[in-house]
C-alpha cells in the first residue's frame, strides 16, 4: 500500500491560511473604526458650523434691537470700552439667556460651551454638560457704519484639536 503525500493539510498551509483570515478581520474592524471616526469628525464638524453662525446672527439680532428700540446699533455689546464685545475685545454669546460675555483675554480665553441634554441647547448655564466646543467673537471696525464680525471656533477630538473660523461684516442700516 502506498502512502498518499496529500491527505491533509501541512503546518505551512495552516499558518498562512489563518494569516490571510487574520489580515481579514483586521481590514474589516479597522474600516469600520475610520467609519465611526469620520462619522464623529463630520457630526463635530457639523455642530461647530452652526454654532458659528449663530454666533454671527446673535450679534446682527443684537443689532437689529437696537434699531427696533432707536438706540447705537452697536448698544449693549460694543459701543463703549467697557463692552464685552468692544473691538479687539474677545467675547462669547450665550444664545439661551440673550447674554453678551467678556473673555479673559485673547482668542482662546472664552469658557467651554455647554450642552442641556434635554433640549439640545448650548449655552453657559452651569449645570449643563461641558461641551468640548469654545465658541469666540472679535469685532473690528470698518468704519462707523460697517463692523467686521469674526466667529472662531475650536474643539478637541481625542488627541487632536480642531478649529475653523468665519468671518462677516454687518452693517448699520437703520
Amino acid at each position: 500500500m502506498k502512502k498518499s503525500l496529500h491527505n491533509g493539510f501541512t503546518l505551512i498551509e495552516t499558518l498562512v491560511a489563518i494569516t490571510i483570515l487574520i489580515t481579514i478581520i483586521t481590514a474589516a474592524f479597522s474600516a469600520a473604526q475610520s467609519g465611526i471616526s469620520l462619522s464623529t469628525l463630520s457630526r463635530d464638524q457639523i455642530i461647530a458650523f452652526y454654532l458659528a453662525g449663530e454666533g454671527v446672527e446673535q450679534i446682527r439680532n443684537m443689532r437689529d434691537e437696537n434699531g427696533l428700540k432707536k438706540q447705537n446699533w452697536l448698544t449693549g455689546f460694543a459701543s463703549t470700552s467697557n463692552d464685552p464685545c468692544y473691538f479687539g475685545k474677545t467675547c462669547t454669546i450665550d444664545a439661551v439667556n440673550n447674554q453678551v460675555l467678556a473673555c479673559s483675554g485673547d482668542f482662546g480665553s472664552c469658557a467651554i460651551l455647554k450642552e442641556d441634554s434635554g433640549t439640545g441647547f448650548y449655552g453657559y448655564t452651569a449645570s449643563w454638560a461641558n461641551t468640548p466646543f469654545r465658541r469666540e467673537i472679535q469685532l473690528e471696525q470698518i468704519n462707523a457704519n460697517e463692523i467686521s464680525v469674526t466667529v472662531r471656533m475650536s474643539w478637541s477630538q481625542g488627541l487632536l484639536s480642531r478649529q475653523f473660523q468665519i468671518r462677516e461684516n454687518i452693517l448699520n442700516w437703520h
